[in-house]
């Protein structure tokens, strides 16, 4: 643990710490009463979700003083998540466990401490996790050394965790089910470290690795379950198995296509390899959308999204999710070059409606912002304040995506953007859903007219401004 367990429970409200004491009372056999509550602060949203897999198992509201409370009179034990949107974190319930969680919104995972029966399992699967998040933010440079450096680097860095693993393991004495997950969290990201290192490497270095690499590089794929249901949506077994499946499909070139096309080989390929490698069912209908969402998201050539969806429809049965994939389809479809935007409902700073059509008088570029991403909102607007200078021909509108109107009159205070237009989506549900706007970096290039110019551009891109001539 982070803290000291006396220092947990003073930081949480005191009927909290007696209503949790009173719950280490003994339990029947057949008695799976399980209880979970806790504080969050800066909440984003006026609830706490709790979740088995995709499903939404409870919807617990926040009480004025931020905090929540729910009694299970059955859970089944097992892993769970709890999110306060957009963010979520992962929790495991043995039987009977009595679980408090203090969370601070504005630095969700970091912040996240566990108290009560259950703790200690708990507290350890998010240091792990940290531990893995905190290396992220170094591993790119890793991956320029040359593999003998590359492999210990990353060898170091596995064992200390199997160290700090092993000995948790044995002092807290957890069961096999939630050891799938421990050991999990610890392999995975080792494994999706060799699976990114040669493609990274060679974007970064121009070195290519692959006919160059031990012929047992890729030896731990041969003891993966690729069929364990259990690990279905838990996170880092599914992005190593999208890092291996994108990686194997690299293995073959891609000779005289077009990089449009190239996305849509790509993509097909992985899926027909998850077809041959997945014999659950469950398993694989999760790979496969998660390539479809990725597809979807990132390659906006019309004509290849009706092939993919055609071989993603003959291979995954989840006729619940083709839905939701299909309307993905749908809105990009709706977003092709010279088509009208769809209209979406927008705010300005005096919370008043904003007619969308009405704004657009002349070439227009849109971008979005919110300030969770404060560097990015200093990034973005620097950069739309330089291309006001050179292409005065345009207008530049910035949409902000956040749900408080005041805290968004308050951001603007303390900026100084002149020349950008600035309004607030007044139901970003709906504009996420007609614009498929999946990433902050997302921009829009609308001619005169209020048609679509490209729906699909990247403000960050180096090449953003040939766009405009």
């Amino acid at each position: 643990m982070r803290y000291p367990y006396v220092i947990i429970r003073l930081i949480f409200p005191a009927y909290f710490v007696l209503l949790f004491g009173s719950c280490n009372k003994p339990f029947g056999n057949d008695d799976y009463t399980a209880y979970f509550g806790g504080e969050v602060s800066n909440p984003t949203s006026p609830y706490v979700l709790f979740c088995k897999d995709t499903k939404v198992i409870d919807t617990i509201m926040l009480k004025d003083d931020n905090t929540f409370f729910v009694k299970f009179d059955s859970l089944t034990p097992g892993l769970y998540t709890f999110k306060n949107e957009p963010e979520y974190q992962y929790i495991y319930f043995d039987k009977n466990d009595s679980i408090m969680v203090r969370i601070n919104a504005n630095d969700f995972d970091e912040s996240i401490v566990f108290c009560g029966r259950g703790e200690e399992k708990n507290n350890f699967l998010m240091e792990l996790y940290l531990k893995n998040e905190h290396e992220k933010k170094k591993i790119y440079d890793v991956f320029e050394y040359d593999y003998p450096n590359f492999k210990k680097n990353i060898d170091s860095a596995y064992a200390s965790k199997e160290k700090f693993y092993k000995s948790k393991k044995e002092s807290i004495q957890w069961n096999d089910d939630f050891d799938s997950y421990a050991k999990a969290m610890l392999d995975f990201n080792y494994f999706s470290k060799k699976e990114i290192y040669p493609v990274v490497h060679e974007m970064r270095t121009g070195v290519e690795l692959k006919r160059t690499l031990p012929k047992d590089y890729y030896a731990h794929r041969s003891n993966i379950d690729y069929n364990d249901a259990k690990l279905t949506e838990f996170s880092p077994y599914v992005k190593y198995l999208t890092y291996m499946l994108s990686n194997m499909a690299l293995e073959k070139d891609f000779p005289n296509v077009s990089e449009a096309d190239k996305s849509l080989e790509m993509s097909v390929r992985k899926m027909d390899i998850a077809d041959s490698l997945f014999k659950n069912q469950s398993i694989k209908n999760t790979i496969l959308n998660n390539i479809a969402f990725t597809y979807l998201l990132e390659d906006q050539n019309i004509v290849n999204n009706k092939k993919f969806l055609d071989q993603y429809h003959r291979l995954s049965t989840d006729k619940s999710k083709h839905n939701e994939i299909l309307k993905i389809g749908d809105a990009i479809q709706n977003l092709k070059e010279g088509n009208e935007l769809p209209q979406v409902s927008l705010v300005n700073l005096n919370n008043e409606p904003v007619d969308f059509k009405s704004l657009i008088h002349k070439k227009t570029v849109l971008f979005f912002w919110t300030q969770n991403l404060e560097s990015h909102v200093i990034a973005a607007h620097k950069i739309i304040l330089e291309l006001i200078r050179k292409h005065p021909d345009y207008q530049f509108i910035a949409i902000n995506v956040d749900r408080d109107q005041e805290e968004w009159k308050k951001d603007m205070s303390n900026y100084k953007f002149d020349g950008i237009q600035e309004y607030r989506a007044a139901d970003f549900d709906s504009m996420k859903e007609k614009w498929v706007i999946n990433k902050i970096h997302r921009t829009m290039i609308l001619n005169a007219d209020g048609t679509i110019n490209n729906a699909f551009v990247s403000l960050f891109d180096a090449k953003f401004e040939e766009h405009l001539r």
